[in-house]
């Protein structure tokens, strides 16, 4: 069964590269440039990992990931957070990202981190 990634990120360049080479690796990707409809994406497509954006249109993902965890339908719902800024890793994790990636960060690296929370997550 193909895991499905949500991205939540409101550059839609990077949406549609990051979809691109998620399903060039069999993943089904999803892509969302609203993060309030996060909790219904999740739900409506049964979504296996979110890989968020730290900051989307003066939205705050680490506020995004909170409300995450907070909702008991989502709390068990890995999310891999992103972002250009430096210094913002620690506040991800304390919000309860699994995991933080830096942009720009290498494919390999990406999908390192991918594979590993999956299979955390089914454990």
């Amino acid at each position: 069964m193909m895991n499905k990634i949500l991205v939540v990120d409101d550059d839609r360049i990077i949406g549609e590269m990051l979809k691109f080479v998620l399903e060039s690796k069999g993943y089904l990707a999803f892509i969302s440039d609203k993060p309030e409809q996060t909790v219904d994406n999740i739900l409506q497509n049964a979504i296996d990992l979110v890989m968020l954006d730290q900051f989307i249109f003066g939205v705050s993902g680490i506020e995004v990931c909170k409300e995450l965890k907070e909702n008991e339908t989502t709390a068990n719902v890995p999310i891999l957070m992103m972002s250009a800024l430096s210094g913002v890793k620690k506040k991800c994790l304390t919000a309860g990202a699994t995991d933080f990636i830096s942009k720009p960060f290498e494919m390999k690296t990406l999908f390192l981190k991918i594979e590993t929370i999956l299979k955390q997550a089914k454990v």
